[in-house]
């Protein structure tokens, strides 16, 4: 048996009424068949016709109707000005009888059918723009082409937009072309006559695709998609649309090239074109402000079709009406708009593609976007339905009784039972897609609890991010919202005051209010950081776009760690073009992970000392990612790095992985020529003039301020002979000074140092010459000294700034960092933690165990409070003069127990641990520097 004709492969058949056609032949086609053809013909009169002209060709395509359908794709390949007309139209009888009778008999898919309807009308458009430009060039209206040109559109490309662009031509459909030509082609001085033999053959093409003659049309085309359609020619140079859309370009637009592909002529000039366009139809930040002008354009189309009623079935329009077609494409394309931006494996140019893809980054709930995916189905057949009628260009149901029935009999389906379905499937339709724009443009008034200081609100208007209309407009929507957030406050008054400072320091806000007008659970998130932290909403008022990341699906979501973030920014930057914009591309993208791990501190979703793990793995990360970026921009100029390659160190707080929200990165650079004396490249360089270089371009990278800010400010001060010497060092240099010529300080540092970015051999070696060096032994009455001795500079040079200063002074962090540093080289211990180094202090005998968990406990809690204040501002606080809510976060970050959850409470703990720990480490200090054992 033939798996491979039509007839095996039916699962239904339109329901034939009344009687067969007895004038149509059928003798020649297969017994099976026969029943489709019958009640095809009968119920559709433009199918019957098909039917009766390519009888023969039927005959033999139904045997294998992909085979036959392939045949009829490249059958335009070959044909010339004298057989053009002709011969597609008698291809476009083909595919449409083949792909009904298989849509009808329910032998293809959707997908299949639209797939062929567009495979054809992309080599339709082809062929006509090939003869159309090779005519011009005969002529010699296209100087300095040749006949093989015409293959490639003389440099002109079409873009398939709409359902031709995303393979999705419905059975009547016409097709939307946009024609554009590469400037670029011509001389200077042909480019006028060049231009109007391409506008030439432009038309000519249009009109080859849908002018009527005897035999038809091909696909009745329209070219008002193009840039300004009332003042430009049917082909349009690149330039002048480039020009067009960013300055002019609209949010219809945008979505149009959603699903615009090239589809005929120089495909590498389309792909090219849209790849320029890829800024202005997807944003970089999350883009709800689309929503609105999606709904508009929504509301403007029923108007003007006059389709706004309710859903009654005679005579609704499938496409246009509630519930129907464009509903669907446009809930699925405002969403790509919203989120494309960001992720490019949004942008996908099919509907139903885009819709699973949507549900499965968690941009549309799953059930929502399989309910959609299961109507469009339906609504497309029925469409189709529709159209194989009369070769009609249609989306209206039939207003007739025996009009709905013959559509039933088409779906083979109970007329009573269709009727029922399309209520219920329109209706699901409408739903959902209005659910969603109303909920993006409806607003609640709430009752106001309390009556706030008019004087406050009426600076609004004045401030920078409500001079605009559309700001202001979107700012009086949210405002009643936002005032009854405010009003729930511990402190109102307090909470306006800081709302009042965030929006005042606020340059633009028409981004953000779309943002908090599509997701109003953003409010409560925005007025707890506005409340409680004025460091992150001073930063959150700077960078708004950071919010984008919370509602992009997994800013909740355990945290990936550093081998994650390194991966992910790595890939990112391999996306990225050039040097320039992978650096601010760095930027933005560690900007919204330091703003998640602020955010899930502040709301106790982690803590202090899981904070500090965030902010190191990603600062690690960025070195890691951004380290190659730097190296290759250099050897792009310089060559390669000579001999071993360099690698970045991590000192202090990197290197123990222990920062805050504000911690600067310090670090030092170690290279290994290798006996290589100099570069190899355009401008080579001197081995250390090399390093030096390259150290230097890494700080650039970090440090510059760039459009998106500034990533990290660097400290290199802890290499050898600090700022007095090179920024970078040679292994050699650095295993001798350590050896020969550091201070015992410059030992305790490298406690804490470990290798973050650069070649693993050469990281092995700078790590097991860190671990010989802190594992050399020491005379501990000499450590201890030395460290007493610091400990008195340092207090000499800088005194605490108030109880809420964690870090200066004795008994705080400082102090117990350095004393556990000393405890690691009196031990030998290459353990980077505090815990470690402390643990070696009493495993010396330095310290007794019971003083050992004392100072672990200070050290928690005092870490604790470092990583709170860090997050709440750059400069001292003082605990008396902060707003509650932000008095409260503190208290509970330090204290654990609930009874003392008071202000009072933290002042009197944080006097208490700061005595001890001063008490324990000057003790043990005196006691070992004074030989007095």
């Amino acid at each position: 048996m033939n798996n491979k004709n039509l007839s095996s492969r039916l699962t239904r058949c339109p329901r034939l009424i009344g009687e067969a056609d007895d004038d149509l032949q059928l003798d020649r086609f297969d017994r099976a068949i026969r029943p489709l053809l019958a009640s095809t013909a009968a119920l559709a009169p433009y199918l019957r016709s098909l039917i009766e002209k390519e009888a023969a060709w039927l005959e033999g395509a139904l045997d294998d109707p992909e085979a036959a359908l392939a045949g009829v794709l490249t059958a335009p390949e070959v044909l010339q000005a004298d057989t053009l007309s002709s011969g597609l139209r008698q291809g476009k009888r083909r595919v449409a009888l083949l792909s009904a009778l298989a849509d009808l008999g329910g032998a293809w898919s959707l997908e299949e059918v639209t797939g062929a309807l567009t495979d054809y009308a992309d080599a339709a458009t082809q062929a006509a723009l090939r003869v159309a430009v090779a005519a011009q060039i005969r002529r010699g209206k296209l100087p300095g082409l040749v006949e093989e040109d015409a293959e490639t559109g003389g440099g002109m490309t079409v873009l398939a937009m709409g359902k031709m662009g995303a393979g999705e031509l419905n059975y009547s459909s016409d097709i939307d072309l946009i024609c554009l030509f590469d400037e670029s082609r011509y001389d200077p001085d042909d480019f006028q006559e060049a231009r109007a033999g391409l506008i030439k053959a432009t038309r000519a093409m249009a009109s080859t695709l849908s002018e009527i003659t005897a035999e038809g049309y091909v696909f009745r085309t329209d070219l008002r998609l193009r840039p300004d359609p009332a003042v430009t020619p049917v082909c349009v140079g690149l330039l002048a649309a480039e020009r067009y859309y960013e300055s002019l370009g609209r949010t219809w637009e945008r979505a149009a090239y959603i699903k615009a592909r090239p589809c005929a002529g120089d495909i590498a000039v389309g792909e090219g074109f849209l790849q320029t366009l890829r800024p202005f139809v997807w944003r970089r930040h999350l883009d709800f402000a689309a929503i609105q002008d999606a709904h508009d354009m929504r509301l403007a189309i029923r108007e003007h079709k006059g389709l706004g009623g309710e859903i009654t079935l005679p005579g609704h329009n499938m496409k246009l009406g509630r519930g129907g077609i464009r509903e669907i494409e446009f809930f699925t394309q405002t969403r790509q708009l919203i989120a494309g931006g960001r992720d490019a494996g949004l942008r996908l140019r099919g509907t139903k593609e885009g819709l699973a893809t949507l549900a499965a980054k968690g941009w549309v709930p799953q059930d929502a976007a399989e309910t959609l995916t299961d109507h469009y189905t339906f609504h497309r057949t029925v469409e189709h339905r529709l159209q194989m009628v009369q070769d009609a260009q249609t989306h209206t149901l039939p207003k007739s009784p025996e009009g709905m029935a013959r559509i039933a009999a088409m779906m083979d389906m109970d007329q009573s039972a269709l009727e029922q379905e399309l209520r219920d499937r329109l209706g699901a339709v409408h739903e959902i897609t209005e659910g969603f724009f109303a909920e993006a443009s409806g607003t609640a008034e709430p009752e106001l609890a309390h009556e706030f200081d008019v004087a406050v609100m009426d600076r609004w208007p004045n401030y920078p991010a409500l001079r605009s209309d559309r700001g202001s407009e979107l700012f009086e929507q949210l405002k009643p919202d936002l005032l009854g957030r405010l009003a729930q406050a511990d402190k109102p008054d307090e909470a306006l005051l800081a709302f009042d400072g965030f929006l005042g320091g606020l340059p633009a806000g028409v981004q953000l209010f779309s943002l908090l007008k599509a997701n109003p659970q953003l409010s409560d998130l925005l007025i707890d950081i506005v409340s409680v932290s004025p460091m992150l909403a001073a930063h959150l008022s700077r960078n708004a776009s950071v919010l984008d990341a919370v509602i992009g699906g997994d800013f909740f979501a355990d945290w990936p760690g550093e081998e994650a973030l390194a991966a992910a920014l790595g890939t990112r930057l391999k996306e990225l073009d050039d040097y320039e914009t992978q650096l601010d591309g760095t930027r933005v993208w560690a900007r919204e992970w330091h703003f998640r791990i602020g955010v899930h501190h502040l709301r106790g979703l982690t803590d202090g000392a899981q904070a500090a793990e965030q902010y190191s793995d990603l600062a690690r990360a960025v070195l890691r990612a951004l380290w190659p970026v730097v190296i290759a921009e250099i050897s792009r100029r310089h060559g390669p790095p000579p001999g071993k390659g360099a690698v970045i160190v991590g000192m202090g707080s990197l290197g123990a992985g222990r920062l805050t929200a504000q911690s600067d990165l310090d670090m030092i650079v170690i290279y290994d020529a290798d006996g290589v004396e100099a570069s190899e490249g355009p401008r080579p360089l001197a081995a250390r003039q090399y390093y030096a270089r390259l150290t230097q371009a890494m700080i650039t990278a970090m440090s510059a301020p760039m459009a998106h800010g500034r990533l990290y400010e660097l400290d290199l001060r802890l290499r050898p002979s600090g700022n007095k010497g090179p920024v970078a060092t040679s292994l050699e240099s650095f295993d001798s000074y350590q050896k020969n010529e550091a201070w015992l300080w410059e030992h305790l540092a490298l406690t804490r140092a470990e290798v973050i970015a650069g070649p693993d051999v050469l990281g092995q070696a700078v790590e097991t010459l860190r671990a010989d060096i802190v594992r050399s032994k020491r005379d501990v009455q000499y450590v201890c000294t030395q460290t007493a001795e610091m400990r008195a500079r340092i207090a000499a040079a800088k005194s605490a700034e108030g109880v809420l200063d964690a870090k200066i002074g004795a008994g705080r962090l400082q102090d117990i960092e350095l004393f556990a540093q000393a405890g690691a080289l009196i031990g030998g211990i290459v353990a980077r933690d505090i815990p470690a180094g402390l643990a070696a202090a009493q495993a010396a005998g330095v310290i007794s165990q019971e003083d050992e968990k004392r100072l672990n406990d200070a050290y928690e809690c005092l870490w604790s409070l470092q990583s709170a204040t860090r997050l709440l501002s750059s400069k001292p606080l003082d605990l008396g003069a902060l707003r509650n809510a932000t008095q409260r976060f503190l208290v509970h970050s330090v204290i654990q127990v609930a009874e003392n959850d008071t202000v009072q409470a933290l002042e009197a703990q944080l006097a208490q641990t700061y005595e001890v720990a001063d008490s324990i480490i000057s003790m043990a200090l005196v006691k070992f520097s004074t030989g007095d054992t």
